[in-house]
């Protein structure tokens, strides 16, 4: 092996230096390149139908099937049940505040 031979073969596996749009510098390594190229060009391909009640950021929202869905009365009494324990718990505190 020459020393020219030797010196490409060391560039070449050389991590880059790339800047971010934050001014962050990063250092890349050309199999992180590829790998990362690889992923992007997986995640850009996109679920036929997908229903954004059903996202994984969406906590508690579900959407159900016709007929299915929770009544009105029982927020209404929720409601009602939480306020009356707010206003015993209130009723506990000195100097009736």
């Amino acid at each position: 092996m020459t020393a020219e031979q030797a010196q490409s073969d060391t560039t070449s596996s050389r991590p880059q230096m790339v800047t971010t749009n934050t001014g962050r510098i990063l250092r890349v390594a050309p199999e992180d390149a590829a790998a990362r190229a690889a992923a992007a060009a997986a995640a850009n391909v996109a679920p036929a139908h997908v229903d954004p009640a059903r996202r994984a950021d969406v906590l508690f929202r579900k959407r159900r099937p016709e007929g299915q869905e929770v009544s009105v009365w029982w927020m209404v009494g929720a409601f009602v049940v939480s306020s009356g324990v707010v206003i015993a718990l209130l009723s506990w505190v000195p100097y009736n505040a």
